[in-house]
């Protein structure tokens, strides 16, 4: 008896832990935009990351290999060609763009599960690889899960010029919650899947939730969010403007826009260039 019910806890709990990763896979969509739909110029590049893996990647490069560069970052189950749209004002302003397929996303190889700690190591691989291609400075941009990894990233750095954080999330914890609940999932088995996650990942959520990371990043920050946004709710926009600091960073709240409003942000891209052309000192 004791036997039996022994294996039927372990076959509920190998279950359990099955559904947690089935439930959070990110699913790889392929690009179906490239840098020419958009008049630009590139180079197709390979960017060593963590666990010997290389991100694929786009250089889109105007004139200038040592202008300033900016990192952009696509969002959980998105890939690089998606962010094409956002990349093209920035490269007719006279920036070098760098954009990844972070790992497990569009042409890039898998390495495991994919969380945000993955997606900033990926934006800070990036960093590194134009530190040894590029005299100009870098500034990180992402969307999302990017932008939460972004400021990530730059919160444990000092050699980034500015960071764009798109549609981030304040909280994991909040995030995830939220996600659950549509599940219907009981509370009891929601925590025990998020203390599960925290342990797989190696993070607590409160050490990487964006609303904590933002105090710790001395370079300039840009916070965009839609209005609209249903994903992502402008409560978590909020959160993290209030622990902005007023000196340096700067919010732009984006009408009508929802979360995967791509072309809202863009008909902003003048705020976007402005803002890095402060940081760079180019404007």
């Amino acid at each position: 008896m004791m036997l039996w019910l022994a294996l039927s806890l372990a076959v509920l709990a190998a279950g359990f832990v099955a559904a947690i990763h089935f439930g959070f896979r990110a699913p790889r969509v392929a690009e179906t935009q490239e840098p020419p739909d958009f008049g630009m110029a590139f180079r197709q590049v390979a960017v060593p990351t963590a666990h010997g893996k290389t991100l694929f990647g786009w250089w889109l490069v105007p004139e200038d290999p040592d202008a300033p560069n900016v990192v952009l970052l696509h969002g959980w189950g998105a890939n690089a060609g998606i962010m094409l749209p956002l990349a093209a004002p920035l490269y007719r302003a006279g920036f070098n763009v760098l954009l990844v397929d972070a790992r497990g996303h569009g042409r890039s190889p898998s390495d495991g599960y994919s969380a945000m700690p993955k997606f900033a190591g990926d934006a800070g691989a990036a960093a590194d690889w134009l530190r040894g291609h590029s005299q100009g400075r870098v500034a990180l941009m992402g969307h999302s899960v990017g932008a939460a990894a972004v400021l990530l990233e730059a919160s444990r750095r000092d050699d980034i010029a500015a960071v764009i954080s798109v549609a981030s999330f304040a909280h994991p914890e909040t995030l995830m919650q939220r996600w659950l609940a549509k599940l219907h999932i009981p509370r009891p088995l929601a925590r025990m899947a998020l203390r599960y996650i925290e342990w797989v990942i190696g993070h607590r959520f409160a050490d990487i939730a964006p609303v904590h990371t933002i105090r710790k990043i001395t370079a300039p920050v840009l916070l965009v969010h839609g209005d609209e946004d249903r994903a992502v709710p402008v409560s978590d926009f909020n959160e993290i403007a209030a622990n902005c600091n007023p000196q340096k960073d700067e919010t732009l709240l984006v009408e009508g826009a929802h979360h995967g409003s791509i072309d809202k942000i863009e008909a902003h891209a003048d705020v976007l260039v402005r803002f890095l052309q402060r940081a760079f000192g180019t404007g």
